[in-house]
């Protein structure tokens, strides 16, 4: 086989940013020409976005993709370009790549098989192709090869798994490539970043490279593309069972090329980081994404002073700090859309200053301990930080509704409604000062408390994004602890210390999450079989009854009580702010996981526990 240097190039895209994508794009293929690069391998729909939805079923969506696919054609003189685009054929779409060489499209690829699980709904956009079956399309007048292809370039025949294809089983397209006798496998992706998802895909891509004798590329999209799914910009080659190289993930760059030569030894590797540090810089691209794109000029978040708002501004802290670390504070600022206010020599500080706007908004159930928790978070932070009382607006509500009613409200008869009133009251001010400011409300729920409900609708669900509602509390906890340390957040310290609390009843009662609801861990678990695995309460008690060291009378309570407020609260889920998906799975019904607002809320399987 000839020696030669080939490339993939991961591209952060935008739905509908048709020069914004095209130029990203151009500017990708004129390093690797730069670098030597013979050919160069874009990911899954990449001229689009992948998160582009229902535009996909558009007439003019795919038939504009084709145009911009044209306009890169100049481009690919000296260079062999493999681009992702929906291709419309008799009022079917199909998710392609166009292979481009000297000056002319040399044939377009099909995916075979769509992606169906979890945040994936490409059945309702796309067909699957046909194995060995090609066809012939009009581009520009010009007819083109179109299907099941493979292509050769110097003496080296490549052709393409294109992202769930590869995921397939004994019936993936490899297996038919390997019969061809391909010497080199592409796989252009679009697959969303999960918190140690990459060690799957190594796990495949090297088993790839063993399984059909040839090298094996994969490249996917970065970023935080249209709201809810980040991709991780993952480059991968492997031969002969072992990985060659390999990216640093989730780029604050416009583009990443990353080529190698056709040499069968390890050429760069990024190490692959642990699931605190891929979570910190998910978040963080995730959140200077969405920021720049919705054209904000900043966040406000509601700063109790507990676990939930505090991890998120640190989060917000870590995108300035690793934006700056990566694109420098002029390109930081620029990209942002926003103008830096001052100079200074902490411009990390003044810009999470700029960007990060807090308030405390306490109520006489509030303790002096959260309120020094969350002030001293933000000053360590750099965040400016308010506080108030709302005391006031509980009262005006409470007293309204006490003259309606001819009677006076109290713990013992109203306990619920007085929490949530507080929790309510927080919202129209805190959304006042976003509007003001321009700025994105970050909501501060977590998924524990998506599951059971645990938050209150127009209080702290209240937001334009939720960044830890896919998270896990037991996570969040966790991550604290090792933020703390690792990320040298001496500002923590005070958060860590505490016990996770509402602070919605009066301090003399004593409340605390865990006592309310059930230790978080046990949470995790029923979680996890309940919801990631689908199983029925049966299922989940028999399992975890060998599983945990819990008294199998009270490890029903808490099944039952998990079950019943899973069930009741969906409505809650339906309405929760967009969320990032960071973690294997999410209980969010848009992106992962559908369940029925109304049921019976598993009535007759619960009772089965009782006969057990």
């Amino acid at each position: 086989m000839a020696a030669l240097k080939i490339a993939g190039a991961t591209v952060n895209q935008t739905p509908l940013d048709w020069t914004g994508n095209l130029n990203r794009i151009i500017q990708a293929i004129d390093q690797a020409k730069s670098d030597g690069v013979e050919i160069l391998c874009f990911p899954e729909l990449s001229i689009t976005g992948y998160g582009a939805e229902d535009l996909f079923l558009s007439y003019w969506f795919p038939q504009k993709a084709v145009s911009q696919l044209e306009k890169l054609v100049p481009y690919c003189n000296e260079i062999t370009v493999a681009v992702g685009l929906p291709f419309r054929i008799d009022g079917l779409v199909y998710n392609t790549m166009a292979v481009i060489e000297k000056g002319e499209i040399q044939g377009i690829v099909a995916k075979q098989f769509m992606a169906i699980d979890g945040v994936h709904y490409e059945f309702r956009w796309f067909t699957p192709w046909p194995a060995n079956q090609v066809i012939e399309v009009e581009i520009a007048g010009k007819k083109v090869p179109f299907g099941d292809l493979t292509f050769h370039h110097k003496g080296v025949h490549y052709g393409f798994e294109i992202c769930e294809d590869a995921w397939r089983g004994k019936v993936r397209p490899g297996y038919r490539l390997c019969d061809r006798k391909v010497d080199l496998i592409f796989n252009p992706s679009a697959s969303h970043f999960a918190m140690g998802k990459t060690m799957e895909r190594k796990e495949l891509i090297e088993k790839s490279s063993s399984l059909f004798n040839c090298y094996y590329c994969y490249v996917n999209l970065l970023g935080n593309e249209a709201g809810r799914m980040i991709f991780d910009g993952e480059i991968l080659l492997a031969k002969e069972g072992k990985l060659l190289s390999r990216n640093q993930l989730l780029s604050f760059q416009d583009y990443q090329v990353l080529s190698f030569s056709l040499e069968n030894k390890t050429q760069h590797l990024a190490p692959i980081q642990p699931k605190e540090w891929e979570f910190a810089q998910a978040s963080a691209l995730g959140l200077y994404d969405y920021l720049r794109k919705s054209k904000s000029k900043g966040f406000v978040l509601s700063l109790s002073g507990g676990a939930d708002s505090s991890s998120i501004a640190v989060l917000v802290a870590e995108m300035v700090r690793r934006g700056i670390h990566e694109l420098g504070v002029e390109k930081f600022v620029e990209k942002s859309g926003i103008h830096l206010r001052h100079s200074s020599e902490n411009p990390e500080k003044e810009l999470v200053n700029q960007l990060l706007t807090t308030a405390y908004q306490g109520t006489r159930n509030s303790s002096d301990d959260t309120f020094q928790s969350a002030k001293t978070l933000a000053e360590s932070l750099g965040a400016q930080f308010y506080a108030w009382s709302i005391d006031e607006e509980v009262t005006s509500y409470t007293e309204k509704i006490e003259a309606a009613l001819g009677r006076k409200l109290t713990w013992e008869t109203d306990d619920l409604a007085l929490q949530n009133i507080q929790a309510r009251s927080r919202s129209p001010i805190i959304w006042l000062l976003t509007n003001i400011k321009n700025a994105l409300l970050l909501s501060t729920s977590n998924r524990s408390e998506g599951d059971v409900g645990y938050a209150t609708m127009d209080g702290d669900t209240s937001g334009s994004i939720s960044p830890i509602a896919a998270v896990d509390k037991h996570f969040i906890l966790h991550w604290l602890q090792w933020a703390e340390k690792n990320l040298d957040r001496p500002g923590l310290s005070a958060v860590n210390s505490l016990t996770p609390t509402a602070e919605l009843r009066p301090i003399e009662r004593t409340q605390t999450d865990e006592k309310d609801l059930m230790p978080y861990s046990v949470i995790v678990e029923i979680e996890r079989l309940a919801i990631r695995d689908r199983r029925s309460p049966m299922d989940v008690f028999l399992l975890l009854k060998e599983e945990l060291n819990i008294e199998e009378s009270l490890l029903k309570e808490y099944i039952k009580k998990f079950f019943r407020l899973w069930s009741r609260n969906q409505w809650k889920r339906e309405r929760l702010a967009p969320s990032f998906h960071l973690d294997e799975f999410n209980v969010d019904p848009k992106t992962w996981y559908r369940f029925p607002i109304l049921s019976a809320g598993y009535q007759e399987e619960l009772e089965l526990l009782d006969h057990l």
